[in-house]
């Protein structure tokens, strides 16, 4: 009896991508869509959109198919930046740190495969390659804010490694991108405010691929980050950390006025992150 084929989750465009790095063409995978492939499920403090899996697809990751890397230079990018990238000056910086890119992955992600059908751990792979990718480009790419995107996602995809490949490590991993994400949402909103980067100006800030939260997102994101992954051990700069996060969101969200005009589950989780802070500031002062 014949074997049944497992249900296609990806394709392989008939559309090449060039690599602005090395000029190479390479095969994009993208992922399909409908007959139960992605069933929605709850929606995380995080803004991250869980999934639950189905009997035909199993657990799917729509996040691992965002992400494109040239197989040959290793440098990696939203899909829509690999046609933005046009200054030959910064490309040439990207492909000499080729393989200064391909050796970082490979101590978090060893033996990734960027030629296959990708998998949950080939995906984290490419978004870390994206992440060290846009070390180089320039402001005019909005890489700060693409970096802490890129990162929370790396976050998310390396709890979901330590669900089904536990004892390797990837629930401290994840706890590390973490940290790396509030550093640069962080940092992408000081850009912002001393116009060094247009952070707000990305057409696209998600965090996840299912809604696009804007600019009201990503204050939400730098206030959570700071509340879960913030340094504890200088209080008073807590403490400190936390009243401005607290401002800020009550600035953005106009909590305790009238608010129809904002996302209806990201103001309920902004309600909830106040309560939080505002309860340990509180204690804190006591």
């Amino acid at each position: 009896m014949a074997e049944k084929s497992k249900p296609s989750i990806s394709y392989w465009s008939k559309d090449k991508m060039i690599c602005p790095v090395c000029n190479k063409a390479f095969q994009r995978e993208v992922m399909l869509s409908g007959n139960g492939r992605m069933i929605a499920g709850s929606l995380t403090q995080e803004l991250h959109r869980n999934y639950e899996p189905s009997k035909k697809f199993g657990r799917v990751y729509p996040l691992i198919y965002e992400i494109g890397a040239c197989p040959n230079c290793y440098c990696a990018f939203f899909w829509n930046d690999f046609k933005e990238l046009k200054d030959k000056g910064i490309a040439d910086r990207i492909y000499d740190h080729m393989e200064k890119r391909q050796c970082a992955v490979n101590e978090i992600f060893p033996y990734f495969n960027l030629k296959h059908e990708r998998s949950l751990f080939d995906g984290a792979a490419m978004y870390y390659l994206a992440l060290l990718t846009y070390n180089d480009v320039n402001a005019e790419m909005i890489p700060t804010l693409k970096q802490g995107i890129l990162s929370l996602r790396l976050a998310w995809l390396c709890d979901e490694l330590n669900q089904r490949c536990a004892d390797h490590n990837y629930d401290y991993i994840s706890q590390v991108f973490y940290r790396k994400a509030l550093y640069f949402y962080q940092q992408a909103v000081v850009n912002e405010t001393q116009r060094k980067e247009k952070s707000s100006a990305l057409a696209n800030m998600g965090p996840d691929m299912d809604k696009n939260y804007g600019w009201d997102g990503v204050i939400y994101l730098c206030g959570l980050l700071e509340y879960k992954y913030g340094q504890q051990d200088d209080v008073q700069l807590r403490l400190k950390k936390l009243s401005e996060s607290k401002t800020a969101i009550a600035r953005i969200f106009g909590l305790g006025k009238s608010s129809k005009n904002k996302p209806g589950p990201l103001l309920e989780h902004a309600r909830d992150l106040y309560d939080l802070l505002s309860k340990e500031v509180k204690d804190e002062d006591l």
